[in-house]
């Protein structure tokens, strides 16, 4: 058994961590044993590997926050889930691993017919799409959203669920060579960031109003996006891809009534029902399971090609998500 642990921090992210085999655990009543299937490796990941994110574990630490196992084997006096059973695995329970021992209370069944690859990264990406698409903004059939890094994870999964409840999107990317891959998921804008951005979405969308804009990149990425919304309109944060604070303007703010508000999935969940948790990923995994719901796979990777993984997730210029599917024999 091999599971990715780190005991340092650093700015670069795969220095400290190590793939470490370790010997399985005796199970105590209550605990499942689970054989890790997939998961995938978050821009979030990465930020806690050099110590960037809000919040960190204690050290030393096994990466990965999210994916999907196989229930192997149940602690004495433990019924449930069922050996064989698809699960979700608990959020920061270290899934960069071959098996992972946990409350089996914890354990959320999921279709054992759906692709377990889709299914172990429907934990972030996919609720933060759907919540802020939800959340801030009455949006109706055939309106429009713009959103920047529009290739990013989170990026895809907004264009299909925006597609699904009739909104139109104005996809926002920082390179021409990730127009491509945007289009084939279904953006039916796809633009470059620039100082003339707004001129360009206006001719686009025409008399029609855009008052949501969803921005990852921070920095004049912001501003730029800002300026593409109607009067009153709201931009809403969720990450800083260029390393930058946010920048908005005095005429956005000020003049033309914009609003600014930041999202994290994390702090969703603090205030966040039982009820509604279970609403939202009842809906996530029934999309995915269905199809409708799908994210770009660049590469896999064993657990005991942690370094290798993590350093290609951290690059620049990819598409698609990194994933780590460790290798049963």
């Amino acid at each position: 058994m091999m599971k990715a642990q780190y005991d340092q921090r650093g700015p670069v992210p795969e220095e400290h961590i190590e793939a470490v085999a370790f010997e399985p655990p005796a199970l105590k009543a209550g605990e499942a044993r689970v054989e890790v299937l997939a998961a995938p490796i978050n821009p979030s990941d990465v930020l806690t590997l050099t110590g960037e994110y809000g919040i960190l574990p204690p050290l030393p630490a096994v990466g990965g926050n999210e994916g999907v196992g196989r229930v192997t084997e149940l602690g004495p006096d433990t019924e449930n889930p069922a050996l064989g059973q698809t699960v979700l695995l608990p959020m920061g329970v270290g899934t960069w691993a071959s098996h992972v021992v946990t409350d089996a209370r914890k354990l959320v069944p999921l279709p054992n017919e759906a692709d377990p690859r889709q299914l172990s990264m429907m934990t972030i990406n996919p609720p933060t799409a759907m919540l802020m698409l939800s959340v801030f903004v009455d949006l109706k059939p055939g309106d429009w959203v713009i959103q920047n890094a529009a290739n990013s994870g989170v990026g895809g999964y907004l264009i299909q669920l925006a597609r699904i409840r009739g909104f139109k999107t104005v996809n926002v990317v920082r390179r021409e060579s990730a127009i491509d891959s945007v289009k084939a998921e279904g953006g039916e804008v796809v633009l470059v960031d620039g100082p003339d951005l707004a001129k360009r979405v206006k001719a686009v969308v025409g008399e029609g109003q855009v008052r949501l804009a969803i921005d990852a990149v921070g920095g004049p990425a912001t501003d730029h996006i800002a300026d593409c919304l109607t009067e009153g309109g709201t931009v809403v944060n969720y990450g800083m891809m260029s390393g930058e604070s946010c920048h908005l303007s005095p005429r956005n703010l000020v003049f033309r009534g914009i609003s600014a508000r930041g999202f994290w999935l994390a702090k969703w969940f603090e205030s966040a029902s039982q009820e509604e948790q279970i609403q939202l990923f009842g809906q996530v995994t029934k999309l995915i399971a269905q199809g409708k719901l799908q994210a770009r796979i660049a590469a896999e990777y064993d657990v005991s090609e942690i370094k290798e993984a993590v350093a290609a997730a951290a690059a620049g210029e990819r598409e698609g998500k990194v994933l780590i599917v460790p290798r049963h024999e």
